[in-house]
């Protein structure tokens, strides 16, 4: 067999051979988690969900303090959006942080407004559901990229 076609032959057993195993790398928390506002919005959202669970289980009127608090995490998200946004490196946490802002006070209204108990409820849920969204967005790892894969093969 000529030298060629030995090499030809031997290429095309390799390639078809399972891939050499790569070492899964562990992914790291993203450092905008451990910034101070991030780390605070993280913080003000887990606190909060919890009340708002406690409301719902107990069934008590939302206090003052929690209503502004409330607000308060939706101007701090909005922060976090302009500065996310301002660096320019990371476009869906952005808008992510800014749509929470939005939401915050229309799930809040929507509580306010609940007559009766299966609204309330629903209104709660839907307020902690967005609290523990709040905290998952800042503290989970970056996904993969969009676009296309490395060397141009979409």
């Amino acid at each position: 067999m000529p030298c060629a076609a030995l090499a030809a032959s031997t290429l095309l057993w390799m390639a078809a051979g399972p891939a050499p195993a790569r070492p899964e790398t562990p992914v790291p928390a993203p450092a905008t988690a451990l910034e101070p506002l991030f780390a605070d919005i993280v913080a003000r959202a887990q606190g909060l969900k919890g009340q708002a669970e406690t409301l719902r289980q107990t069934k008590a009127v939302a206090s003052e303090a929690f209503k502004t608090e409330i607000a308060d995490l939706a101007a701090l998200n909005m922060v976090g959006q302009q500065r996310v946004r301002d660096r320019g490196n990371d476009g869906d946490l952005a808008c992510i942080l800014r749509g929470i802002a939005e939401d915050l006070p229309v799930k809040l209204a929507a509580l306010q407004l609940a007559s009766e108990p299966a609204d309330r409820d629903l209104a709660l849920r839907e307020l902690i559901y967005l609290l523990n969204d709040n905290v998952e967005v800042i503290i989970a790892p970056p996904g993969p990229s969009a676009g296309p894969a490395p060397g141009g093969a979409i």
